[in-house]
């Protein structure tokens, strides 16, 4: 049977409530007559019973699941009791802390939610502090924004963007790459990152250099945090990595590792300029950093099924920097990370 946080003694913060209410009644609209799944983990239970006290007070019918409870972590797959109960709901949410290897296991739920048109926030490695901060933010406001910028990048066949740090990156775009907006109000034709805030495409081309001082995706962000001290420095040159360096040997070791995983692991997948006014720092979390406006970029899939590329890959590594300029053709729309 599915778990009940509420009813089994997890305490749920007064601090969280505002994020939670944003999640569920702002971001994905859930209504009394409809049915949601969370997902969750020991690590965010907290979190997520947050969560389902707002949904209870909705009245609308719904399960949660603590992915201990059905699997042993790192999950090597999607555990089926969930992909099923899954299957089963308008809404979902998954709230919970990644581990290596299971990426895999987050893109078999994805493919049910992509196929059933579900309305899901994803919350991977959310924090207290995030739901404080990015979960706290006007999303209507960040979506009217991100609709106008993505209105713009729809029309514009380059992006040029640099920073103070070394950034000097170019990127072409072609008209049967779509460009997709996640600015934390949720539909069902495209499911997104809670906290919100960007627009986002699969590149045609992509050349420069890239200084990766904010922070770098999936498990290895909360091995390594925030860069600004040890940034990582990528070059590439028609889409795919041909340099990198960083003084943290670690680090780019992780990394190169990463990146080589499969053959489109090195390619660049994502172009993504960050809409979330709200997050005005770097704090070392990757759900949260990636909202910051600014550009970022990521390696290996390229969200195919969303975007139109024809290809794919099993990995997904987002990298932030700090402090663009950003232009759209030759027009400036961004200065030192503020919007002009």
């Amino acid at each position: 049977m599915p778990d009940r946080l509420v009813t089994s003694n997890v305490a749920i913060g007064p601090e969280l409530i505002p994020g939670a209410r944003n999640a569920v009644r702002v971001c994905l609209q859930l209504k009394s007559e409809e049915r949601i799944t969370i997902i969750t983990d020991e690590a965010t239970c907290d979190i997520a019973a947050a969560l389902q006290a707002e949904v209870d007070e909705i009245g609308a019918e719904h399960a949660v699941f603590v992915l201990e409870n059905y699997a042993r972590r790192p999950l090597t797959g999607m555990p089926q009791d969930v992909l099923e109960d899954l299957a089963q709901s308008q809404v979902s949410i998954f709230a919970a802390q990644s581990q290596p290897g299971e990426l895999t296991a987050r893109m078999q739920m994805s493919d049910v939610v992509n196929k059933k048109h579900i309305r899901h926030g994803h919350m991977v490695n959310i924090t207290r502090q995030i739901m404080m901060e990015g979960m706290r933010a006007d999303f209507h406001a960040i979506d009217a924004l991100s609709q106008r910028l993505i209105e713009r990048a729809r029309h514009t066949g380059r992006i040029k963007c640099q920073t103070p740090h070394g950034t000097d990156f170019e990127a072409e775009f072609s008209p049967k790459l779509k460009w997709l907006k996640t600015s934390g109000i949720i539909t069902p034709e495209k499911w997104g990152n809670l906290p919100g805030g960007e627009i986002f495409t699969a590149p045609a081309n992509t050349n420069g250099i890239f200084v990766v001082d904010g922070v770098v995706g999936d498990y290895l962000c909360s091995k390594y945090g925030d860069l600004h001290d040890t940034p990582l420095t990528i070059a590439v040159k028609n889409n795919r990595i041909v340099d990198l360096r960083c003084d943290h040997k670690e680090l780019l070791d992780d990394f190169r590792a990463y990146t080589s995983t499969d053959e489109n692991s090195n390619r660049v997948g994502e172009f993504a300029i960050g809409t979330n006014t709200a997050c005005t720092r770097v704090i070392g979390n990757i759900l949260q950093d990636e909202k910051i406006p600014g550009v970022h970029i990521a390696f290996g899939h390229p969200y195919a099924e969303h975007t139109g590329a024809d290809w794919k890959s099993k990995t997904h590594i987002d990298c932030v920097g700090r402090d663009f300029d950003i232009w759209f053709d030759d027009e400036q729309v961004m200065k030192r990370g503020k919007f002009v």
